[in-house]
């Protein structure tokens, strides 16, 4: 596997002997210095281009980074199904190489980067022939900070969590697990997601970053937590997936309830209390069933 250093002097070097590139910049977590790096970090960066053109229309111009494994063209995709790109100001490789490194290598012209550039706080310039890249401040990964709730947006997610469980605990019964799994899944625990970043953010003064899809709970969360936070995770038995419907319940009633705490904001523990008492009557509800009470 290429270094970090070889990276760096193969993306510059080609950049600088290159004259249709004007311009490099970087973002992303390899300019982050609050986490730690690993082997799977990507090479974020950006060419500012004279034009798009030339690169689109030679398919092979890419292979000078090395030889890949695979390589995805986001923007070739979404004009494929209708979506409106324009070609002519950005175009974007994803390249996975056979060593293992990964570029994502956006192009963009300097009219596309002049409404862009410094936008994300993790922008780190590179190399600029032309002078054209503004001025900007030193990258941090402030834009990544979990924001201060609201109490608006406390009430709501307090009250799509105790709503939308039914859903859960209905799809479980009617032993429909593409329905329950998803409504679990992709609704429930993206509404636990959010309150256990709003709780990792109240002990740190809103001034961290949880990572992408909470991918660094586990570093912030202490150990009782975080051992509940697991078993919101579950498999197809639906026993288990019961067991991980409460654990959920029990994480996000000690969160939300702290949050509310913390900011004064009233938690619905009426809801609370009768949802779960509805759950937990639900599970013990026989699958023949002919109402619900």
């Amino acid at each position: 596997m290429r270094t970090e250093q070889e990276m760096f002097d193969l993306i510059l070097n080609v950049a600088k002997n290159d004259e249709r590139i004007r311009a490099v910049y970087m973002n992303g977590s390899r300019i982050n210095t609050n986490i730690q790096k690993d082997i799977f970090q990507d090479y974020d960066i950006v060419f500012v281009v004279t034009e798009t053109k030339p690169f689109i229309e030679d398919e092979n111009w890419i292979n000078v980074f090395g030889e890949l494994l695979m390589v995805q063209e986001p923007d070739k995709n979404d004009h494929a199904i209708g979506m409106d790109v324009n070609f002519n100001l950005y175009y974007g490789y994803l390249m996975l190489f056979k060593d293992g490194n990964r570029i994502d290598l956006h192009l963009e012209t300097k009219e596309a980067m002049l409404a862009e550039y410094g936008i994300d706080s993790l922008t780190l310039p590179l190399l600029d022939k032309d002078h054209c890249l503004p001025p900007i401040q030193q990258p941090s990964d402030i834009d990544y900070w979990v924001n201060t709730p609201t109490e608006p947006l406390f009430t709501r997610n307090c009250n799509n969590f105790w709503w939308c469980i039914q859903n859960v605990a209905k799809g479980i019964w009617r032993r429909e697990l593409p329905f329950a799994k998803q409504m679990f899944d992709r609704v429930i625990k993206d509404l636990l997601d959010e309150m256990v970043s709003w709780w990792i953010g109240s002990q740190h003064g809103f001034e961290i970053s949880v990572g992408k899809m909470g991918k660094y709970f586990e570093d912030y969360l202490p150990e009782v937590y975080w051992n509940l936070y697991k078993r919101s995770y579950s498999d197809s038995n639906y026993n288990h997936l019961w067991d991980s419907v409460f654990a959920t319940c029990d994480l996000y009633r000690l969160l939300s309830k702290d949050i509310a705490t913390q900011f004064k904001f009233k938690y619905p523990i009426k809801d609370d209390k009768n949802m779960t008492e509805f759950l937990k009557h639900i599970r013990s509800l026989p699958h023949d069933a002919e109402g619900i009470y």
